[in-house]
This record gives C-alpha cells, sequence and structure tokens, in this order.
C-alpha cells in the first residue's frame, strides 16, 4: 500500500514540474496575434472552435494552418479558405520567428501586411487576393527573403528596390504597378514573367523606359547665359530676339496646321465610311454604333486600353479591323449580344458586346479581363483580346464553327433528322465537366467561375463523328453589378 501510495505522489509531482516547466515555454503574445486574425476575419473554417488553448505544444499545433518549432509559432500557412476582410495592423509583429506567411487564394483586402521585425521570414505568399495599395519599403530590409508572391491583386505605386541576394522567387505580375523597374542585381535576374499586364511598369527585363526630352518651343525660350555687351549692339541684340520668337511662332503654328490638315482628312474619310450601307451579314453598323466610333475620334482618356492580345501566335488586329469587318448576329443573352465578325485578313472570331456594365470601373474590368485571358484549356472558349471604353465593352473570343449544344439538341426536329447519341452526349457531357473543373482550380477565389452555364453556352467543334465541347461566356459574375445574375 505505501508502495502504491509513494508511487502516485511521484507521478504527481513529476507532473507539477512538467506543467511548470510547460508554463514558462508558454508564448502567450504570439496566441493573442493569431486570435486577433481569428476575430477581424471571416473564412470557410471554424477557426473559433479550431484556435483554441496555446497555439504550440513543443513541435506540436493542433491548430489549423499553424506549424511550431520548440513551443514557437513559425508558419502561418491559411490558403484558399475564402479568407476576406482586413488583416489587423502589426498583428505579426509578436510572431518574431515567423518564417512563412501565406494567404494564397483568398479575397483578402485592404494594404499588405506590417512585416517589421520579422527578420527570420523565408517566404511571403499573398498572391489571388485584393491587396490594395503600394508594396511597403520595409519589405527590402527582410534579410533571409527567399520567396515574395503578390501577383493577381490591386496593387499600386512602384516596385521597392529589392536586393537580396537570397530572393530567387519575385513575382508582382497582373497588378498595377508602374515606373521603373529598380535596377538591382536580384530583380534584373529575374524573368520578364516576374512583372507582366500591370498599368505601366518599364525596365528590363520589359520595355525601356522612355527618356524625356526637352520641348523644342522651352529650348528656343530658355535664356541665353548672360554676355557682356558692347557699345553698338543694342539694335542687332533686338533685331536677333525677334528673330528667335519669329522662329519660334512659326515652329508651333507649322505642326498645328498639319495637325488641322490631317484631322480634316480624317473626319472625311471616315464620314464617307460612316455613311455607306451596311454590308451584308450586318456590316459594321450591325454591332458597332456612332458613340464607339465618336469615342475613338474624341480622345477618350478612358479609352486608352486598345485591343489587347494574350497569345502572340495569333494574327493581331486593331480595333479599326474589327470595325471594318463585316458581323452576324450569333446570339444574345443577358450578358450581352455575341457576333461572328469576318475580318478583312480572312480571319473570322466571336465578338460579345457586353451590356449592363456602363457603371463598371476601367480597372476592374482590365484585371478581370486579363485574369480570364491568360486561362488555357481545350475545353474553354479562348478569349483572344478585349476592349473598354465608358460607352463600349468588347471581348473577341475564338470562333467555333458548329453551333452550340442548345442547337444540336433541339433544332431541326423535322423529318430525317438523326437524334444524337449517347456516345456523343456522354463525350460532350464529359468535356463540359473538364472545363468546369479547369475553372473551379484556376480560379478560386470566384465562388462560381463559371455562372451562367447552359447549353447555349456550351459550344460544339465536330470532328467528323466525334463531338468536342467548349465552355463560353465564362467568369462574368465580379463584373456585374449585382449578384441576382447567380438567379435563374
Amino acid at each position: 500500500m505505501n508502495l502504491v501510495l509513494y508511487f502516485f505522489l511521484s507521478t504527481a509531482l513529476v507532473l507539477h514540474f512538467v506543467l511548470a516547466i510547460n508554463l514558462d515555454q508558454y508564448h502567450p503574445e504570439e496566441r493573442d496575434a493569431l486570435l486577433q486574425l481569428r476575430d477581424s476575419m471571416t473564412c470557410s473554417l471554424n477557426l473559433h472552435s479550431n484556435w483554441t488553448g496555446p497555439p504550440c505544444i513543443a513541435n506540436f499545433s493542433r491548430w489549423a494552418g499553424i506549424v511550431c518549432s520548440n513551443w514557437r509559432v513559425i508558419h502561418l500557412v491559411l490558403e484558399g479558405i475564402q479568407l476576406s476582410g482586413s488583416l489587423p495592423p502589426a498583428f505579426l509583429y509578436n510572431i518574431s520567428l515567423l518564417t512563412k506567411l501565406s494567404f494564397r487564394n483568398n479575397s483578402v483586402s485592404g494594404p499588405l501586411p506590417n512585416l517589421t521585425n520579422l527578420v527570420h521570414l523565408e517566404s511571403v505568399f499573398l498572391s489571388y487576393n485584393r491587396f490594395t495599395g503600394s508594396i511597403p519599403s520595409d519589405y527590402i530590409q527582410l534579410p533571409n527573403l527567399k520567396h515574395l508572391e503578390f501577383q493577381q491583386n490591386y496593387l499600386e505605386g512602384q516596385i521597392p528596390p529589392f536586393d537580396q541576394r537570397t530572393l530567387t522567387d519575385f513575382n508582382v505580375s497582373y497588378n498595377y504597378l508602374q515606373g521603373s523597374i529598380p535596377s538591382t542585381d536580384t530583380l534584373l535576374r529575374l524573368p520578364e514573367s516576374s512583372y507582366g499586364h500591370n498599368l505601366n511598369l518599364c525596365g528590363f527585363p520589359l520595355e525601356p523606359c522612355p527618356v524625356p526630352s526637352p520641348s523644342p518651343a522651352s529650348a528656343i525660350f530658355s535664356p541665353p547665359p548672360p554676355t557682356p555687351v558692347r557699345p553698338g549692339q543694342d539694335k542687332k541684340k533686338k533685331l536677333e530676339i525677334w528673330i528667335v520668337v519669329l522662329i519660334a511662332a512659326l515652329a508651333a503654328l507649322v505642326p498645328f496646321m498639319v495637325f488641322v490638315v490631317v484631322l480634316c482628312c480624317y473626319k472625311k474619310l471616315h464620314g464617307k465610311e460612316t455613311a455607306k450601307e451596311p454590308r451584308a451579314g450586318g456590316g459594321p453598323a450591325g454591332w458597332t454604333e456612332k458613340k464607339l466610333l465618336h469615342s475613338q475620334s474624341t480622345g477618350d482618356p478612358e479609352r486608352r486600353v486598345e485591343l489587347e492580345f494574350f497569345d502572340r501566335n495569333i494574327a493581331v488586329f486593331d480595333l479599326d479591323d474589327l470595325l471594318r469587318a463585316s458581323a452576324e448576329v450569333l446570339g444574345k443573352g443577358k450578358h450581352g449580344t455575341t457576333y461572328k465578325a469576318n475580318l478583312e485578313s480572312g480571319a473570322v472570331v466571336a465578338v460579345k458586346r457586353l451590356k449592363n456594365m456602363d457603371g463598371l470601373g476601367k480597372k476592374e474590368f482590365i484585371q478581370q479581363m486579363q485574369l480570364l485571358g491568360k486561362l488555357r484549356h481545350e475545353n474553354l472558349v479562348q478569349i483572344i483580346s478585349f476592349y473598354y471604353s465608358k460607352e463600349e465593352k468588347l471581348v473577341v473570343y475564338e470562333f467555333v464553327p458548329n453551333g452550340n449544344l442548345f442547337e444540336l439538341l433541339h433544332e431541326n426536329r423535322g423529318v430525317g433528322r438523326v437524334p444524337l447519341n449517347w456516345a456523343a452526349r456522354l463525350s460532350i457531357i464529359k468535356d463540359i465537366a473538364k472545363g468546369l473543373q479547369f475553372l473551379h482550380r484556376s480560379l478560386p477565389s470566384h465562388k462560381v467561375p463559371h455562372a451562367n452555364l447552359k447549353s447555349s453556352n456550351v459550344l460544339i467543334h465536330q470532328d467528323g463523328q466525334s463531338y468536342h465541347s467548349k465552355l463560353t461566356n465564362y467568369g462574368y459574375l465580379p463584373l456585374l453589378p449585382s449578384r441576382k445574375s447567380l438567379k435563374g
């Protein structure tokens, strides 16, 4: 009996010392920081029931997205859980041993997180979110940074001069950054894909930045250095000044006259074209109105985005080629009307003229089109280019010649019609499933990546007796003024 009592007393004493040691190793400031994140954000995981108790027990954590080492949090990874809201300011300051931070594939908004004091940080993955503002200049002071991904956000401003030798993975594509890429050794060795699809970035490895040249008029009118005036030179000096003024006036007048002549010729030429009757099949007036031509000729500042092409292997055409093309209506839907456009070069494309998007901002439209334009899959109709103005929004697709699934199932029901066999139906269904799976995987931030799936939006490509299908009109939900489009 004494031995049993002695055993229990010894065990209790050991547990007491273990708990005392654990209490000394517990870091409540890290838990408080993570609870700030939990209480200020929403997501598909129930963090309120999962993030309870201490975040770390030695090298183990039962908190979702948390990795620990020696009672300290070293990884915070919450990816693809529909995390939304703005991050608490400076909540990471007390998680000083953090080496990896990832909120990839969510809907986090607001400014980028404050990473001050995180000198051990190696990986920061914040891509595919809704972060706004500029990249903090403090990020260049993170000495161990290896991976930094900010693509597919709404970031603005210039790129800070990152020059950490450890930094090998850097991506800021698909944002609204501008200015010159800093000429640091680290940034110069990165590929073009790290910077593509921004508002106005320039410098290696992109296009060179334009060099501002002094205005001829300002050069003429700039005062000459003072020279001593000799007796008898006053009249000569006044004559030279008049000559300079005359040259300056002529230099300003000649380009203006040339501009007036060119403008008159342009209006006369286009006046004749618009006065012509539409061609067979629709013509320009069949799918483009005068207001589109008006915005083209009046220098509308919103029309600075020309047709942007996503595939360099496709023959590029300009807006004028599109306006001159003969066209016919392929179909009408709640997002707009689709036309078949026959270009003078012989190429055929499908053009969708979007409607009910007059209040849509330029930034949101371009961001979404750039996101959709990079998608490539055999069961998706490829987006070739797009056009934006306040009055018109056009999306140019590849042309699929054999109609859509609705026509294949319901048209030509007369005598002699051969019904679609089950092998062809299953092949079409399988293609649709593959296309939807790719959309869900490629657009994780979209709750409904297609949002308008119906038989008329399934285009059919027939190869002999085989049928292959491609999805079209996908990805428009974020551009709509209301989410009512989910219904019906």
